[in-house]
């Protein structure tokens, strides 16, 4: 994700544009432009090591997708008591496992399918 700036007076760049989705926006008083654009940066770079632990990590989708599914099958009244109990089920390890080998089976067997092609 690239910034477009502008040169400044002082030599400094300014970011033209909106702060990456689900940021907080801009406070243009608090930090000095070089500031800012070094934040920006920051960010992003971030948000880029997030998106790349969770595509090294399948276990994490896995774990949120079934979690996402049970609240959504079981309309719990109390949200936070449900998620302690769901992270807290021992058989949550293995489901998990059982769940990443099925998702890797069907990667597997649709790059065969592929390369038939």
């Amino acid at each position: 994700m690239l910034l477009r700036k502008t040169k400044m007076a002082e030599g400094v760049a300014k970011p033209q544009r909106d702060p990456p989705q689900g940021m907080e926006p801009f406070d243009r008083g608090a930090l000095s432009e070089e500031q800012q654009a070094k934040l920006n940066q920051f960010k992003v770079q971030t948000r880029l090591g997030n998106e790349r632990y969770l595509r090294e990590h399948p276990e994490v989708s896995c774990m949120v997708s079934g979690f996402l599914s049970d609240v959504l099958a079981k309309k719990p009244e109390n949200i936070r008591e449900f998620a302690a109990e769901y992270f807290r089920n021992p058989e949550l390890p293995d489901q998990v496992r059982k769940e990443v080998a099925a998702q890797e089976e069907k990667k597997r067997i649709a790059a065969q399918a592929k390369k038939r092609l």
